[in-house]
């Protein structure tokens, strides 16, 4: 090894007391070293008396120390066998090392001006440490058989900091604790190993902070917080991984992403594209985990569109804040996840967001957590997440969301839970003014159970849930749920919807219009509050097989509690469909007494509307519906004919057995008198008994039999109505 010191002598002499500041740019005398010297000195070892040792295995290495190399360090194209390692010494030029072939080449606490090394070849490690590049470093096309390290240095004073399109790495990358002031380019990179940036300062306001686009990296892709000093990596500008390969994790644990100048942005930009990204990651495949949590935080765009992502995805803690400070309605994504292919899970667990989520045709195909976040988009979409796909559960557990949750035709493979979740702040549609729903999944699948139930505290959804045509394998439970906030919304709308159970125990009456409209369960649980709605409740052809909890025969407290409260959703709008669905569950259950106890209300509230249609007429429609509950309960009670056919017979009995004989019609007759069968003949309309018609009632008598004639009439008709009622039900 020869070393050439401050003194300029050779490796014998002893260093300088104190060598000067590589950062000044007036060195002393002694330190000044011509450039050209170094390779003269090499090649003619006896001009400078350098001295070294070489082993067999290894190329000589040549050490300068506390040296100001004046003029330029130019070994351009030249094959230079020897390892150059500059310690605390400053370049007057940036060293010209383009096509030159070297074993290998360190900077330590030096201090550069810029470094050409385009289509340079290093058969070991490139190595700018602690070291100051005042301006480019240009490694483009370069080879290096080892590694590039590049930490605790500062590159760049403009635009660009580093150039280095198309490096080819055997080794790693490694820029930990690196301060760069301009971008960090490197597109199409080869790196065998890792490339870590961790601790690192990457700035550039004006356009990409890195740009790594179409690289393939061996290792990991690290740019979170260094293990030795605990800084975090910090960028201001665009991280630029598209289309990048990562064989290893791709992490920004901790980092701190600023977005570039926005007043650089081009007018007319594509809206498909975040302008105040701070990591563009479009296509990136990462055949580990994607760690952008334990307290990432980003003040722009998280942009990860198209990816494939072999691991998880790690956002719980982080924070990433579009808001600007600025009030509502936000124009930008905080996260864009569109088409994103996830093998594992999406942990987002204590997420902190200000701005849209947009996860739209994404394919998770484990679970998705975020219990306890806190989601903020107010009157506008939370988490748009259209037709995107769960393998697993989505556990969304006591969240916080200003905004809506809108994933239409979602596939979920096991459960969904927002147990405890508040969503408030839903906004309007454009073109209708009406309040979104805060939950939309239309045309969901669920596999197992969508719960949106109360835990320790309810769970609220101020614009309803939108359940349209939603799939659900098991259980749709909305035990202690607040829905809706505006009498002119909507606070649950399950049009179309299938699930085996389904429990609608609210927490207080949903506030707005509910619609199970062509609904379909096998179980239904529910109390009061649901069927108190402030808004119409639409049950048209909602279909149930039984109650949760089954009513028994002589329960009839309860029956008249139903009664009840379908009495009071019928106020506004006569629907025959609730209580022909309740009857039936009744009479699946052999309960036919209740079951013909809600009938007979079915047709009371039927005449009723009849009535008030008819108007002038209903006074006569309320007595005929009288008549027809009263004396058969309209064909449901055909006992109650007979019963008031013998009441009929006694009264007339004794009315005719106790006045005086009837006299015959014609004197020549000498008929025995029976007031039981005159009364009988009297009551049974069409058939004759020869009674009837042979005997002259005068007086009130006559009275008394018109009104059993009409009596009989009465019941006969009543009955014929009710065995057909029966007939065409059976």
């Amino acid at each position: 090894m020869a070393v050439i010191r401050g003194s300029g002598g050779s490796s014998d002499e002893p260093p300088p007391r104190d060598p000067f500041d590589v950062s000044s740019p007036d060195p002393p005398g002694w330190a000044h070293l011509p450039a050209a010297d170094v390779i003269r000195r090499v090649v003619e070892p006896d001009a400078g008396g350098l001295r070294w040792r070489r082993r067999s295995v290894t190329p000589p290495v040549i050490v300068i120390e506390d040296k100001f190399l004046t003029g330029t360090l130019n070994l351009r194209a030249l094959e230079f066998p020897y390892l150059l390692e500059f310690v605390r010494c400053r370049f007057e030029n940036a060293p010209d090392l383009r096509q030159a072939k070297l074993a290998g080449l360190e900077f330590r606490d030096c201090w550069l001006p810029g470094l050409r090394a385009k289509n340079s070849r290093f058969a070991n490690d490139l190595v700018i440490a602690s070291t100051t590049v005042e301006s480019l470093v240009d490694l483009v096309d370069a080879d290096i058989e080892g590694s590039l390290l590049l930490q605790a240095s500062t590159l760049g004073s403009g635009t660009r900091a580093l150039h280095a399109d198309r490096l080819v790495l055997a080794g790693a990358l490694l820029a930990n604790n690196l301060r760069a002031n301009g971008e960090i380019r490197m597109p199409g990179l080869r790196a065998g190993g890792n490339v870590n940036f961790s601790g690192a300062v990457l700035d550039n306001p004006t356009g990409n902070a890195l740009n790594g686009y179409g690289s393939h990296i061996g290792g990991s892709l690290l740019c979170g917080i260094d293990v030795t000093t605990q800084a975090a990596f910090s960028s201001t500008g665009w991280l630029f991984v598209s289309a990048t390969r990562v064989e290893g994790d791709f992490s920004l644990r901790g980092a701190d992403l600023q977005p570039g100048d926005l007043s650089q942005a081009v007018a007319g930009t594509d809206p498909g594209f975040d302008l105040t990204a701070t990591l563009i990651a479009d296509r990136i495949r990462v055949e580990g985990n994607v760690e952008l949590d334990r307290g990432l935080r980003s003040t722009g765009t998280i942009r990860i569109v198209n990816a494939v992502v072999g691991g998880s995805m790690r956002l719980a803690s982080a924070h990433i804040d579009v808001s600007g400070d600025t009030p509502p309605p936000w124009p930008h994504r905080a996260l864009h996840l569109d088409g994103t292919q996830i093998s594992g899970d999406f942990d987002a667990r204590s997420l902190r967001l200000a701005g849209q989520a947009r996860m739209v045709d994404v394919d998770i195909r484990g679970s998705l957590r975020l219990d306890g976040a806190n989601l903020r988009n107010p009157e506008a979409d939370a988490i748009l997440g259209r037709r995107f796909s769960v393998g697993g559960n989505m556990d969304a557990r006591f969240v916080e969301v200003a905004g809506c949750f809108s994933l239409q035709g979602a596939k979920i493979g096991a459960n969904m839970d927002l147990r405890g979740t508040r969503l408030v702040e839903p906004g309007k549609h454009v073109r209708t003014g009406a309040i979104s729903p805060s939950v939309d999944i239309r045309a969901a699948t669920i596999g197992r159970d969508m719960i949106m139930s109360a835990g320790h505290r309810p769970f609220a959804a101020h614009g309803g849930v939108r359940m349209h045509r939603a799939e659900i394998g098991r259980e749709a439970n909305f035990d202690g749920a607040i829905l809706g906030s505006a009498l002119t919304g909507t606070a649950l709308n399950g049009h179309g919807m299938v699930a085996q159970e389904l429990v609608l125990t609210v927490g207080q009456a949903p506030r707005g219009r509910v619609t199970l409209r062509h609904a379909r369960c096998a179980s239904l649980d529910d109390n009061e509050n649901f069927w108190n709605t402030t808004g119409k409740l639409d049950l048209e052809d909602f279909r149930y097989e039984a109650l949760a909890t089954p009513i028994d025969v002589k329960d009839d407290a309860t029956v008249r509690n139903r009664l009840r409260w379908l009495r009071g959703i019928m106020q506004r709008d006569y629907s025959p469909g609730p209580y022909d669905q309740l009857a039936a569950v009744f009479r699946a259950s052999g309960n036919e007494e209740h079951a013909s106890t809600v009938l007979i209300e079915k047709q009371r509230r039927r005449y009723v509307a009849m009535a008030d249609g008819f108007r002038v007429l209903g006074p006569g429609v309320l007595l005929w519906s009288w008549l027809q509950r009263s004396m058969v309960g309209y064909g449901y009670r055909p006992t109650r004919a007979l019963v008031w056919l013998l009441l009929a017979l006694a009264v007339g009995s004794m009315w005719f057995g106790f006045h005086p004989r009837l006299t015959e019609i014609n004197e020549q007759d000498h008929l025995i008198w029976n007031p039981v069968l005159y009364t009988l003949d009297l009551l049974v309309p069409i058939i004759d008994f020869g009674n009837k018609n042979r005997w002259q009632a005068p007086g009130a008598s006559q009275w008394i039999a018109s009104g059993l004639i009409a009596t009989g009439w009465v019941l006969a008709t009543t009955a014929a109505a009710g065995l057909t009622r029966m007939l065409r039900r059976n």
